[in-house]
């Protein structure tokens, strides 16, 4: 043992070095902490996203739904006319109501869409 070099720490600066370890461990910890929180409120937000965009999706299939029977009876009451005047008249009531679903449509979608990002949102506050 005599070949070994005595090595002494004060304590002052010992006590120090044992506190900062016991912080920087608090803080990583707490870091840990606060990942693990963010990580959850992430996977709660993109749940209600999902949800929100299944019935988006919903939406949508329905409105096709429509607009594809709406071209139909289009179809049916344009192969029954039987002067240019009534085509006239199927294609402007076609189209009008065609625009005013598509208004409501877009209307529609947009409520959804705002419901889901706003709800996604308020799970994402702390």
């Amino acid at each position: 043992m005599a070949d070994e070099t005595v090595f002494e720490i004060p304590e002052p600066m010992r006590a120090f070095a044992d506190k900062s370890v016991d912080q920087a461990r608090k803080a990583f910890d707490d870091f840990m902490s606060a990942t693990v929180k963010a990580v959850d409120k992430a996977e709660t937000s993109t749940k209600s996203l999902q949800e929100g965009a299944r019935d988006v999706n919903r939406q949508a299939i329905g409105f096709l739904e429509e607009n594809v029977a709406a071209s139909f009876e289009f179809a049916q009451k344009l192969v029954r006319a039987r002067t240019v005047e009534e085509l006239q008249s199927i294609h402007r009531d076609f189209l009008q109501r065609q625009v005013a679903a598509a208004q409501n449509q877009t209307k529609t979608v947009g409520e959804a869409l705002t419901k889901a990002a706003t709800e996604a949102a308020q799970k994402i506050k702390p």
